[in-house]
């Protein structure tokens, strides 16, 4: 839910689940629209950049922004010994496209996004997000992500990224068995699905309907990573990677430590530090 008073000073976010909010003080709002299928909202921050909210939530702002794309690519393509072939469902602002394509090993990434919209805001209001749209590489679809995986050739892509907003409206269905189904198919052997699996601190439940969801699928092994995130409810955010065929017990750390681009937060520390799970969450996972 958003709450603007008339000199638009303060977007807010009130995060019913978790008995929270969070707000940001805003200078302007830039742009508003209705889709087919969301409202999305363009905002000027006096201190976090642009903001872009999508029916009333938060989804991705100038200054943090970093945390989330780095730790939705680089911990699953440098888990997978050579990902060429990469599929993004979702992730209309552009961000993890971005940083897939720092991967010089990826010879192809489908951005599959069924509201191009997202896609040309972003552009206009976060083009250094945007700026490896132009890569031969890269392919944009506008299409629904869970028909497009559904129709995928068996065994024809490496990594599948999952970049989608809660499950509610058209992310529903990226959340359920028929759907990781279609990835654990379209995936080659030891590939990796990796999707966006909300706070750990309030949806725990999900995470774990996530976990047992992707195993029935056909998926050989589950971990969650886990990293903050200040724009989204709690603050504390999570990803959750399930491989085909393999384990996800190790990464290419000398891969990832000589890696020929710059991040600002993933590093192998990093990717070790997330891959480990507070007791809370092994218990619950009963890992």
């Amino acid at each position: 839910m958003s709450e603007q008073n008339a000199a638009l000073s303060w977007f807010t976010e009130q995060h019913g689940r978790a008995g929270s909010a969070f707000s940001l003080h805003v200078k302007a709002l830039l742009h508003t629209e209705k889709t087919p299928f969301q409202s999305i909202e363009i905002y000027d921050t006096t201190d976090w950049g642009k903001l872009m909210v999508i029916d009333g939530c938060t989804m991705v702002s100038t200054r943090d922004n970093f945390l989330y794309h780095e730790m939705m690519v680089h911990p699953a393509l440098f888990t997978h010994a050579r990902a060429k072939r990469v599929v993004i469902i979702g992730g209309g602002d552009c961000g993890t496209l971005l940083e897939v394509l720092r991967h010089e090993e990826v010879e192809y990434v489908a951005q599959v996004e069924i509201d191009e919209r997202v896609t040309r805001l972003a552009e206009q209001y976060f083009p250094e997000l945007c700026a490896s749209n132009g890569d031969p590489r890269a392919e944009f679809l506008f299409v629904d992500g869970i028909k497009y995986m559904a129709e995928l050739e068996p065994e024809s892509v490496d990594v599948v990224i999952v970049d989608s907003t809660d499950p509610i409206g058209p992310a529903k269905g990226l959340f359920h068995t028929t759907f990781y189904t279609s990835c654990c198919k379209a995936l080659r052997p030891s590939g990796i699905l990796v999707q966006q699996s909300e706070s750990p601190l309030v949806h725990l439940d999900i995470i774990k309907m996530m976990r047992n969801a992707m195993r029935l699928s056909g998926f050989h092994a589950v971990r969650t990573l886990t990293f903050p995130q200040p724009l989204y409810p709690t603050g504390w955010w999570s990803c959750t990677m399930a491989r085909k065929g393999a384990d996800l017990s190790g990464f290419r750390e000398r891969g990832a430590a000589a890696k020929r681009f710059a991040t600002r937060y993933y590093n192998v520390d990093i990717h070790r530090a997330a891959l480990a799970l507070p007791e809370f969450m092994r218990e619950a996972f009963g890992d």
